[in-house]
């Protein structure tokens, strides 16, 4: 698929469009108000430019009389463009016609305060199209690294890595000053393949990292923190974007952040600190809780240093001076937990999440693509 999701508008400025068949291929009218007629031909643009449609909230589907080639279609889905339908022809498969004819995520309009809902809902409908015309051709197989010197955060942590779909996975642990036998009942439950090292609290973070990497199998590693949160898809949308994308090294925005001393969930704007949060981009930096890249292409790069903090920034600063592509993919089956600032190794107040957040909800309120349990009590804000 030679197109991608890169340049991807979280945030439209125009209303939905319509694409129709016109007996030589799909094109597209618009934009259009919701009760306007067709546009003249004059503002039809076929085949329908990728760039072009991105400031559009999407495109509805106006279907012909009888079958025609859907390759425009798929490729408009491989490019994150949202699509609808009132309904499917029996002629569509079945799973593209269940994602066109879902038209839940327009159900909150694009304005007033529930704007940031209605950009919300818009982009996991376009990252379940994303997944579907990316489809892969096999199972990709990706080792899971993770280091911890919490034992009592590893079974929620193993619990969430056994959830992951379309991905052949395993484990490999770095024990941080932690015996076996205190993780030892949720390694045993865990059905995947596990791998462990126990090292000395003393050793730096990074070495314990490349110590756990050193017994990965799988073609990829995928870093993982384990007092976060990960959507079950998370690792296999990670492989996608570093397949179109053809990058070397990519991992997600951090977007979703559930500030645990206010029991608050936010959404940092894709804008604070410039274009420091933005998707589908060429970035030098990703969320470090979802690096991925191939076992490779981590030697390569030297592996991560071997220091204590700011493992994941001078990776990605190193991956960059050997001439490794980062790619940044969407953030919507992540969330990251943060306490007080003296808690975390990232040392930031939770005055500063608030002051960059787009949105604000009570308790855990994730994107929907985590398909994790929430209060529906609570109300979007």
């Amino acid at each position: 698929m030679s197109v991608t999701p890169c340049g991807f508008t979280r945030t439209p400025d125009q209303g939905l469009a319509r694409l129709r068949w016109s007996g030589a291929g799909w094109a597209t009218d618009g934009p259009r108000p919701e009760t306007s007629e067709a546009p003249p031909a004059s503002t039809r643009t076929q085949p329908p430019d990728i760039a072009a449609l991105r400031p559009l909230r999407g495109l509805e589907i106006d279907w012909p009389d009888g079958p025609v080639p859907l390759d425009d279609v798929l490729r408009l889905a491989a490019a994150g463009v949202p699509l609808t339908a009132a309904g499917a022809p029996a002629w569509v498969p079945a799973d593209l016609a269940a994602l066109l004819t879902d038209r839940s995520w327009l159900a909150h309009e694009p304005d007033g305060t529930v704007r940031c809902l209605a950009d919300l809902r818009r982009e996991e409908h376009s990252v379940r199209l994303r997944r579907l015309a990316h489809r892969p051709a096999g199972t990709p197989s990706v080792s899971v690294v993770m280091a911890t010197k919490r034992p009592e955060l590893v079974p929620g942590a193993l619990a969430q890595i056994a959830r992951q779909r379309g991905a052949e996975v395993e484990v490999v642990l770095g024990l941080h000053g932690v015996p076996y036998e205190s993780v030892r009942r949720a390694v045993e439950d865990l059905p995947l393949p596990v791998a462990w090292k126990e090292m000395p609290a003393e050793v730096p973070f990074g070495t314990v990292l490349n110590e756990a990497a050193a017994l990965a199998g799988g073609r990829y590693l995928a870093k993982w923190d384990d007092d976060d949160w990960y959507g079950p898809d998370h690792l296999a949308d990670l492989v996608m974007a570093l397949t179109y994308s053809g990058a070397d090294v990519t991992g997600t925005s951090g977007e979703f952040f559930y500030l645990e001393p206010l029991r608050a969930t936010i959404r940092r704007s894709a804008f604070a600190s410039g274009a420091a949060y933005r998707s589908e981009v060429w970035s030098d930096h990703v969320a470090g809780g979802t690096i991925l890249v191939s076992r490779e292409d981590f030697r390569r790069i030297g592996g991560f240093p071997a220091q204590p903090r700011a493992v994941d920034r001078d990776f990605l600063k190193a991956a960059t001076e050997a001439g490794a592509r980062v790619y940044r993919t969407h953030g919507l089956g992540y969330v990251l937990r943060r306490g007080l600032s003296g808690a975390h190794t990232w040392q930031l107040p939770l005055a500063h999440f608030l002051k960059v957040a787009t949105s604000q909800w009570r308790g855990f309120r994730p994107s929907l693509l985590m398909e994790h349990e929430t209060d529906a009590r609570v109300e979007a804000a």
